[in-house]
Parts: structure tokens; sequence; C-alpha cells
């Protein structure tokens, strides 16, 4: 039987069991045996990261012709029209190519929201906002790449889900499975 794990991964930590002297890893918050990464988020992003035992289960999970959907908090600097919204709902034009359309809206701060530590940099003469952003591939830094294309940088990234599978319940640094 495989076993699947979610995990809230906190900022600054990598995406690997191995360390490498800078970074938190993985094996700092899970003690088990045998899983290993479904997939990868960046250091400077949170949010749900699958762990499995099961290799054809990580490669379904990972697998660009599977096409889950990812579905992200993105806290953005300035507060986004509904001309760049439309775009992410249509394709971003990146330096690697047209994306695919997004599921792209605007949502209030996420309620159940840990604080990140170092924080997000506050700057009082530019509001920042939230854009609930599901995109089905996984290009390096597809995101923060489409939110700046459209006009409105990344501040902080939260993957909430993925497929089926979700951060409801999990603090920062936990795991369920």
């Amino acid at each position: 039987m495989s076993r699947i794990l979610l995990f809230n991964k906190p900022y600054g930590v990598i995406c690997q069991f191995s360390r490498d002297g800078l970074h938190p890893t993985l094996a700092d918050y899970i003690h088990l045996p045998d899983v290993y990464a479904a997939g990868r988020l960046d250091t400077d992003s949170e949010g749900l990261l699958l762990l499995t035992d099961d290799g054809k289960l990580q490669h379904r999970i990972t697998d660009p012709k599977h096409k889950l959907p990812k579905t992200y908090w993105v806290q953005v600097e300035g507060v986004p029209d509904e001309q760049a919204l439309e775009k992410l709902r249509r394709g971003v034009m990146l330096k690697d190519g047209l994306t695919l359309p997004a599921e792209a809206k605007l949502m209030d701060e996420p309620a159940a929201l840990w604080p990140r530590d170092p924080p997000v940099r506050f700057r009082k003469n530019i509001p920042t906002s939230w854009i609930q952003l599901t995109i089905r591939e996984g290009r390096n830094r597809q995101v923060r790449r489409m939110t700046a294309a459209v006009g409105y940088p990344t501040l902080r990234l939260i993957r909430y889900a993925i497929g089926e599978w979700n951060l409801s319940g999990l603090k920062s640094g936990e795991f369920s499975g």
C-alpha cells in the first residue's frame, strides 16, 4: 500500500533530505524512512509538498502529462486589476514561451495564515493583495514570473493544493499521512 505524506514546507527549507550546510532540509522535519518528495518547491516558497514511498505515484504527481492542478496563494505588490487577472487566465508570455491558461482571482488574505520568518517586507506606500492562482504545469519559478509579467511582483508564495490534496489544517512545518 502506498504511503503519501502532506507536508507544509516552511520558508527557507530546501526540498531534499541531504543537508547542504546552509539551509534546513526535509530531514529536519520528517523522520520517516523511504519517502521522497513528489516535486519541489523553491526555498523561498512555502506550502504543500507531497512525499511518497511509491515511485509510480511520485511520477504521476510530477509528470506534466497528467497536468494535476496546483493552486497557489500569492501575495503580490499592488492590487491587480481585471485586465492583469485576465492575462493570467489566458496565458502569459514568458522567456520560455506562453504559459497554459490559469485560473486567477483576487482573494482575501487566508484566514489560517501563519507568520513567515523572515516577514515579507512592508512598504507603507505600496499596498499588497492576494491572488488565488491555479496552474497545470510547473516551470521553474513560474508563478513568480507570471505575476511579474503582468506587473505585480510576488512577495509571498504558498502552494495550497496539488490535485485533491491540500494544506487544510496543517501548520507550517507539520506533516500528516
